[in-house]
């Protein structure tokens, strides 16, 4: 049965097309956006007709998204243009070309039908042993993210494609990957404004979204995660950098959330922090107990229930702004593919950099 609650989640399903038992059961319980991950990727038209098929399925307007950074972060590969890592953009200190690969990056994707790409990573790659960052960064420095990372953001708005700056408020100073487990960092609170820097300038710059990262900091708040922490989201996000844009968590599945408790609990206390919206990227089962636990405490609470309605609103507002502009499937080979002497020069002498088997499987 549809909740209005389920508006909330931005789901992840298997599969290569909407006919399916897997996207129905979603689609019935009224999720907002549908993610698109490897798994369901098989060809640009194949990606694009399912858009189209999802896009039919919501009575209002979905997100449709992906992560899309470039190097061993990218859902879809050739024939769209395969782009290096962030890192080798970075690399260039050129801040025009940053803003020409986010252009083109995005006018590829926005062509398929997608209208939320999860980029730019603006963390600072600072920690030598950090296991999930490294070259999705734009450097190890934080004025180097904020030079490079900033315009390619622009360029990739200027198309239409809503962004967004992650892993606020800065995933780049741990040695544990949140996929697995909880990370936490231990920089002091004036430590961590190198990292809450490239955030403040994303904001100044109109970014669409901020994501949040699964990490735990001391300095603000010991017992929560940013993902659930007040201090950080309304505290930090809103109230210091004055964000007034939707605020996503990353994928509520990940080890540093479902090894720590339920999941429907995780959503409850990330809403009450100030998150918009809720991934759940794999399993129904989760979805469903995500909304259970939703509708139970706005029930419970009229504060909570105004809170989730207060992002409800957001997430419309999002997806109305930044409605998809799909070109017709039988153009498509026409608008996709169309930057590779970017990239090639981009790569240069580091051109396996570029190679798209040489990351890992996106699933």
């Amino acid at each position: 049965m549809t909740d209005p609650l389920a508006g909330l989640i931005l789901c992840g399903f298997p599969g290569l097309d909407a006919d399916s038992d897997d996207v129905r059961a979603r689609a019935d319980l009224g999720v907002g956006g549908w993610i698109v991950f490897g798994r369901n990727v098989e060809s640009p038209a194949q990606v694009g007709q399912l858009l189209r098929d999802l896009g039919a399925l919501s009575p209002t307007p979905p997100l449709l998204a992906l992560d899309q950074e470039g190097g061993r972060v990218a859902r879809l590969r050739a024939p769209l243009t395969v782009w290096p890592p962030m890192g080798v953009v970075g690399a260039t200190d050129d801040p025009g070309l940053a803003e020409s690969v986010g252009r083109a990056l995005a006018s590829e994707i926005r062509a398929v039908g997608f209208n939320l790409d999860f980029a730019p990573c603006v963390d600072v790659n600072s920690h030598a042993e950090n296991p999930v960052i490294g070259d999705r960064a734009f450097g190890s420095d934080s004025g180097t993210v904020r030079r490079l990372a900033i315009p390619f953001l622009r360029g990739l708005h200027s198309t239409g494609m809503a962004g967004s700056a992650k892993h606020f408020p800065g995933h780049g100073h741990v040695d544990v990957d949140s996929h697995y487990g909880l990370p936490v960092c231990h920089l002091s609170r004036e430590e961590l404004e190198p990292h809450l820097a490239p955030f403040r300038d994303a904001v100044a710059a109109g970014v669409a979204t901020v994501m949040t990262a699964h990490v735990v900091y001391p300095a603000v708040d010991a017992e929560n995660p940013a993902t659930m922490s007040s201090a950080w989201i309304d505290g930090v996000l809103r109230g210091e950098l004055g964000f007034a844009g939707v605020v996503l968590t990353d994928d509520l599945e990940m080890g540093a959330i479902v090894n720590e408790g339920g999941i429907g609990a995780a959503c409850v206390r990330a809403v009450r922090a100030g998150v918009d919206g809720l991934l759940i990227c794999h399993r129904l089962d989760r979805m469903e107990e995500a909304v259970t636990a939703l509708r139970a405490e706005a029930d419970r609470d009229p504060a909570f229930a105004a809170r989730c309605a207060e992002s409800l609103g957001r997430l419309r507002h999002l997806a109305i702004t930044h409605r998809p502009d799909p070109v017709p499937l039988g153009e498509l080979s026409d608008h996709i593919g169309a930057h590779g002497a970017l990239a090639a020069e981009l790569a240069g002498p580091q051109g396996a950099a570029a190679d798209p088997t040489a990351f890992a499987p996106q699933a």
